[in-house]
């Protein structure tokens, strides 16, 4: 089972932006637990992070050729995304949208997500902790 691990803008500044939202893990540390935890379900992982929204576009365009389940953690474009919504609508495959923080206690434009309505499953609020339990559910949604 292979699954595809976006980080959209600002998430390679993990560990340095807003820790006292984020955290100060780093995306590579959380990408390096994402591969263990990956390997120990067996699901074959792959990550990568892009702070351009075409680019997400692409690759969830070409997942839909390798990878049984995305897991997306949009960072702000899962509030203006239009784009990034019609991509995962086109998708096959399983959808979890994560969040490190919980949108819902923000600002309320972070209230709403373009992503919510083409995921299968929501995390968020769980800090980084949220990319294992997302692992954990596409294991789970997989058959």
């Amino acid at each position: 089972m292979n699954v595809l691990l976006l980080n959209g803008p600002n998430l390679n500044l993990l560990g340095l932006r807003e820790p006292h939202i984020y955290g100060a893990t780093t995306l590579a540390e959380v990408e390096t637990a994402a591969a263990e935890t990956a390997d120990q379900l067996g699901l074959t992982l792959t990550c990568r992070q892009s702070n351009h929204e075409g680019l997400l576009v692409d690759w969830v365009q070409e997942a839909r050729e390798t990878q049984d389940a995305i897991i997306l953690n949009a960072g702000a474009y899962t509030h203006t995304s239009v784009a990034l919504h019609d991509a995962l609508k086109a998708y096959e495959g399983k959808v979890i949208e994560l969040h490190i923080s919980n949108p819902h206690k923000r600002e309320a434009f972070r209230h709403v997500s373009y992503i919510a309505p083409a995921a299968d499953v929501v995390i968020a609020g769980f800090g980084v902790a949220g990319y294992g339990a997302a692992l954990r559910a596409v294991k789970t949604l997989l058959p």
